[in-house]
């Protein structure tokens, strides 16, 4: 399995090194773990009149040479070759390697025709087809009903083809059928009812029917998904067996007197569920990791406060960590007006913070003096020393990188006890949700009053009927968010801005009591809150933004969010924008607006944007969209664990089997040190973290 994949008949050196620069592999094992990603039936021999632009992806069909031409220069000569059936004619056509099929095509023979079709001036056309004499491919009969279809890039089909690909794959697995080596103990194989791990290779790459491809494919997700377990089992094992976390025993005084006589409004069902569970992590013993997902205005902050005030009862500081200037100081002011009249010092620090405020909050939190600092992402400065850290909140968490996450583990000498609170989870979080290395609650009820966004997608031919529709708002005394990707034209990117935007908006709305503000991260501070003050306080009816205002702006009058050059926007992005509006009683609305031509995937995300306000099922999209990411090290998207075949999200069914596999054979054997688990001990080993902070922890 180890032997260079120069040795294998029909490679040599020079495809030796085009796989290895293409496609990364080098050896037989790697090459048969390079697995189809689609099959093509190679019993069905069409008829030339039988092929049209949506018979299949790739045909194969046989038919006579009836002749031959060149085009072009000598350069860049093409190869035409025009064959017949009895039902109709095709041309085929290659533009390189016409020196090596010239000598292969012989007027008036018979040939066996493989390849991808398309259409010119309704005649059936190939580009760089496969063909074999009818004789010889009569004389090999039919070897499995299957011929896989690889994953490749444009050298390797130019170099090999279909064929090609497929022919070094058998010729592979004749040198190494004998020497494939299980790595599942008979009795996992036998419960599960799997097949061998030789079994399960010889069947993905030549099925022997559909029934014996989806078992091979099944074992192999398999045993993907059973690595990923044990070794994220391992680490949650390791980290629960520690009986290293910060203690909080009591309820005392601060935690009452807030409870009492400082809440806002009565706790929901799901806000009191979610406090019990922080309880139970936080007197357990162990270091708590959860997430805390729940809608935007669904009252995760003032879960996030509660709890601090827990540590602060218990002898301990707090901070949160928010992304942006804006939600950090909203966050300072809201948590130092709740706790107005309690024995609690509240700080904050920021990238603007100025000279004193800055030294006065380092003072405090060394000293002890500060109770709660609030902060961006300022907080993860080496300056900045707690005296005795012990819970930490990190507040849409998506927009910190997962190395500045990781740094609030370094500020004790223990690591604190972690709440991250998002309303959209990010793909490469979400993907430790299902693997399960992080606890999660929900807040699934948003306080009393609020109403569902209504959403809709609409075009540029549609603005007249949405400026139609702003002023309708406005009239009734509402206010409109309309946010853009830019600031300024960009010649690279074709998408609406903010300038331009601005300048639209104030001819559209001639009345002067349509008053619009402008805000965007370019601003002065200092003009920038003003915007934000003149449009919370009603004296702009229209603010016009960058996504500067995606978190930390609350302005329950605002009941439109238009969003411009929607499709720019990636689905947590959208999602956070329409949690500005919503906040109060009435009811509010976010408009998509977009270009006629859109992606797949960009219509996709709009799509679903229309059809759910749940912030899970959004992430749930994005995660099949973008791919996992890599829980064990710092990659946000992307499938995790360079995974084969394994899909987290579409085979959920086999990732649960294979985490209570992992379970129960780490309960047994938590070191995998017996003989049997030898082979689990090394799967384990391929999916274990090579960063030099183990980053499985940081959610």
């Amino acid at each position: 399995m180890q032997t260079d994949v120069k040795y294998i008949a029909g490679v040599g050196e020079m495809r030796a090194r085009l796989l290895d620069k293409e496609l990364g592999i080098t050896c037989v094992g790697q090459l048969l773990e390079h697995y189809p990603h689609r099959y093509i039936d190679r019993t069905k021999v069409y008829r030339i009149d039988e092929i049209h632009e949506d018979t299949a992806t790739y045909v194969q069909f046989r038919a006579r040479v009836t002749g031959i031409n060149y085009a072009g220069a000598e350069r860049n000569r093409r190869f035409h070759v025009y064959v017949q059936d009895p039902t109709g004619s095709a041309e085929l056509v290659w533009f390189k390697g016409v020196k090596w099929i010239e000598k292969r095509v012989e007027v008036g023979r018979e040939y066996l025709i493989f390849g991808r079709p398309s259409f010119y001036k309704n005649e059936l056309q190939m580009v760089h087809p496969e063909l074999e004499t009818m004789e010889q491919a009569l004389s090999k009969g039919v070897t499995c009903t299957m011929q896989g279809i690889y994953p490749s890039t444009e050298k390797i089909t130019n170099s090999l083809g279909t064929k090609g690909m497929f022919r070094i794959m058998a010729n592979a697995w004749e040198q190494a059928r004998n020497h494939i080596a299980e790595t599942l103990p008979e009795p996992l194989i036998t419960r599960y009812g799997l097949l061998s791990r030789r079994e399960a290779l010889q069947n993905i790459h030549f099925p022997e029917s559909q029934e014996r491809l989806r078992q091979a494919q099944y074992r192999l997700k398999f045993e993907e998904l059973l690595g990923v377990q044990l070794n994220v089992q391992t680490r949650r094992c390791g980290r629960l067996s520690k009986d290293n976390g910060f203690l909080f025993p009591k309820v005392g005084g601060v935690f009452t007197q807030f409870y009492n006589e400082k809440l806002p409004f009565p706790l929901t069902g799901a806000q009191k569920r979610v406090i019990k569970e922080i309880r139970k992590d936080t007197i357990s013993g162990y270091q708590m990791n959860r997430l805390l997902q729940g809608d935007v205005g669904s009252g995760k902050t003032l879960v996030a406060l509660i709890s601090m005030l827990l540590a602060v009862d218990n002898g301990f500081q707090a901070c949160m960590m928010a992304p942006t200037e804006i939600l950090a100081r909203q966050h300072f002011a809201t948590i130092s007006r709740m706790t107005e009249g309690l024995e609690v010092k509240v700080a904050i620090l920021t990238g603007a913070s100025k000279s004193r405020e800055r030294r006065e909050a380092l003072e405090g939190i060394a000293s002890g003096e500060v109770d709660i600092l609030i902060g961006t992402h300022s907080l993860i400065e080496d300056r900045v020393q707690f005296l005795n850290l012990g819970f930490v909140v990190i507040d849409e968490q998506h927009r910190f990188g997962v190395e500045q996450r990781a740094k609030m583990w370094t500020k004790n000498h223990r690591p604190p006890h972690i709440l991250v609170m998002t309303a959209t989870p990010i793909p490469r979080t979400l993907a430790m949700t299902l693997y399960g290395d992080l606890d999660v609650s929900v807040i699934d009820e948003l306080p009393p009053g609020r109403q569902p966004i209504k959403t809709f997608h609409y075009t540029d031919a549609a603005r007249l009927r949405l400026f139609g529709f702003m002023r309708q708002e406005i009239k009734k005394g509402r206010q409109v968010y309309v946010v853009y990707p830019l600031i300024k034209e960009s010649e690279a990117m074709d998408y609406k801005d903010l300038n331009d935007g601005y300048e639209s908006i104030s001819r559209d709305f001639p009345l002067p009591e349509y008053v619009t503000s402008i805000c965007h991260g370019k601003m002065k501070p200092e003009d920038k809150e003003e915007s934000m003050r003149q449009f919370k306080e009603h004296e702009a009816d229209i603010l016009v933004a960058t996504s500067v205002i995606e978190v930390g702006v609350d302005v329950p009058n605002a009941t439109v969010m238009v969003i411009e050059s929607a499709e720019r926007f990636g689905l947590s992005q959208l999602h956070q924008l329409r949690g500005r509006v919503g906040r109060g009683g009435e009811q509010s609305y976010c408009i998509l607006m977009s270009g006629e031509k859109l992606s797949k995937e960009a219509r996709a995300r709009l799509n679903a944007m229309c059809e759910t306000n749940d912030g899970f099922q959004l992430a749930e999209l994005d995660l099949k969209l973008r791919g996992a990411g890599d829980v064990n090290g710092t990659q946000q998207s992307g499938m995790a664990f360079d995974l084969k075949i394994a899909n987290p999200t579409a085979d959920v069914q086999i990732l649960t089997q294979a985490r209570e596999a992992a379970e129960e054979i780490l309960n047994g054997d938590p070191t995998l040190s017996l003989p049997s688990n030898l082979g689990l001990k090394a799967l384990r080993e391929r999916f274990s973290a090579r960063d030099e902070i183990d980053f499985s922890r940081i959610s």
